[in-house]
């Protein structure tokens, strides 16, 4: 039975008996219920959870927004909220590893947490930051330098998305090859975004720039494209790489 034979139904089948995922640890997602634009309740934090299990996953680090004065998430909130969740697992029954940092925007509030030390971190000392979709960061370099000064280990989320990048190359190279780390989101590899986000994350694949993979799930909405996502040539490409996911 194909993995579109249900897509129909309530709840549509996302793996094959025969399907093997290479990659055991998922990494970006946004699963911490009511905190930012991801999952609204726990009802939907389980959802993806169960559907990640069906899909071979065995652990996962979910990241929420820390965005300035929008999403003013920390510790404070992202701990208790990973417990609530960890709960229910254990209710449900499902095998999952949940562990919990989160995904920071570079603006000016970063740079104050930076010297405060005040990071969620997940790995070995690393932490995920994005950037602004439409225009790269002023403060993006002294962001980065600052991080790696203070012992954190930056990740780059979903380069490929920013356009900005995609029309001058040489930036991923300058980063790249400054010791930042890259994490390609797994919907990019099948055109979810756009034919040209595509197009750059097979790129970033081609020149072997990219350290991590992630869904950057939201809700259960997402499930069947990860499933697609997780058959599709790219994601057979990016496993061929040196990824850092099954060490996380």
């Amino acid at each position: 039975m194909g993995i579109f034979s249900s897509l129909f139904t309530s709840k549509p089948k996302l793996a094959d008996a025969d399907f093997v995922n290479p990659i055991t640890t998922e990494f970006h997602s946004h699963l911490i219920p009511a905190i930012d634009d991801g999952v609204k309740n726990i009802e939907e934090s389980i959802a993806v959870l169960r559907g990640f299990s069906e899909l071979g996953y065995k652990k996962v680090i979910t990241t929420p927004h820390i965005m300035g004065d929008f999403y003013k998430n920390g510790p404070e909130n992202i701990l208790p909220g990973l417990e609530l969740v960890r709960k229910r697992l254990v209710e449900e029954n499902i095998p999952i590893v949940l562990e919990a940092a989160a995904e920071y925007l570079i603006d000016d509030v970063l740079e104050e947490k930076i010297e405060a030390k005040q990071l969620l971190t997940f790995g070995n000392n690393y932490v995920l930051v994005e950037l602004a979709f439409n225009e790269e960061p002023r403060n993006l370099k002294n962001v980065l330098f600052n991080l790696r000064v203070n012992g954190y280990k930056p990740v780059l989320a979903h380069p490929e998305r920013y356009s900005y990048m995609a029309m001058q190359k040489d930036k991923y190279e300058e980063l790249f090859q400054s010791g930042i780390l890259f994490q390609i989101n797994m919907f990019s590899l099948i055109g979810y975004y756009s034919p040209q986000v595509q197009k750059t994350a097979e790129y970033l694949i081609e020149k072997k720039m990219v350290n991590m993979i992630g869904s950057d799930t939201h809700g259960p909405r997402h499930l069947v494209p990860l499933s697609e996502a997780l058959r599709s040539k790219n994601y057979q490409n990016i496993c061929k790489l040196k990824l850092l996911n099954n060490e996380l």
